[in-house]
């Protein structure tokens, strides 16, 4: 017997690379000058690429005087083409530990705070639909951004669409493992180059340095 009923996997970090930080706020400028802004404060640009909480933007906006709505459609447009530049440009590859999820013999998904969309791409670009039983993605609204994680809100989509009970959460955020906990689930931490120096707030279940490693957890 199995020790879960499935796998949910991250994708940003995971499956992927992660985005440079220099392309995401380069998109960010993209999205203010699409709507008129060209002299953005540093602090400004920081807020939006490091936060993107829906407080954070009323809040730059309002410094603005930009329509909230407007803005919001043109960084989310900016971020994605970015990132389907990049990835075209081969720029940012998938792991290839990716592979040892075809060894799972739970279900399998994917909760991530990217774009539906974007989520969707990836797994046609990197050939990945056959891993996956469900994928998540965050709508390009507002509302969202209350949605992603640390809320549980597409974690528990995905757990229904696959009919599990318990499931370990695989992420290389401290949000990640916080999501997890809060939705009752275990979680593994993936310690990869660009996450060996974070600090949790919350230990996760297990750590671990490669995808390879998960599939014992879970079996």
């Amino acid at each position: 017997m199995t020790r879960y009923d499935a796998v949910l996997f991250d994708s940003d970090g995971i499956l992927v690379e992660p985005p440079a930080p220099e392309t995401q706020r380069e998109a960010t400028r993209e999205a203010f000058r699409a709507v008129g802004v060209e002299d953005i404060r540093p602090e400004h640009l920081d807020a939006v690429v490091g936060g993107k909480s829906a407080d954070a933007l009323f809040e730059v906006c309002s410094v603005y005087d930009l329509d909230v709505s407007e803005f919001w459609d043109a960084f989310e447009h900016h971020d994605e083409q970015s990132q389907f530049d990049a990835f075209e440009a081969g720029a940012r590859e998938r792991y290839d530990d990716v592979s040892a999820i075809a060894d799972l013999s739970v279900a399998r998904g994917i909760v991530s705070n990217n774009h539906h969309s974007t989520i969707e791409y990836k797994l046609d670009f990197f050939e990945m639909r056959s891993l996956f039983d469900t994928y998540y993605g965050r709508e390009k609204t507002l509302e969202s951004l209350t949605l992603k994680k640390p809320n549980t809100h597409y974690i528990d989509r995905a757990m229904a669409d696959l009919g599990a009970e318990s499931a370990l959460y695989v992420g290389d955020s401290n949000s990640d493992v916080v999501a997890a906990e809060r939705a009752g689930l275990d979680s593994v931490f993936v310690r990869r180059a660009h996450t060996r120096d974070i600090d949790l707030s919350v230990a996760p279940t297990y750590e671990v340095e490669s995808l390879h490693d998960v599939v014992p957890l879970a079996e």
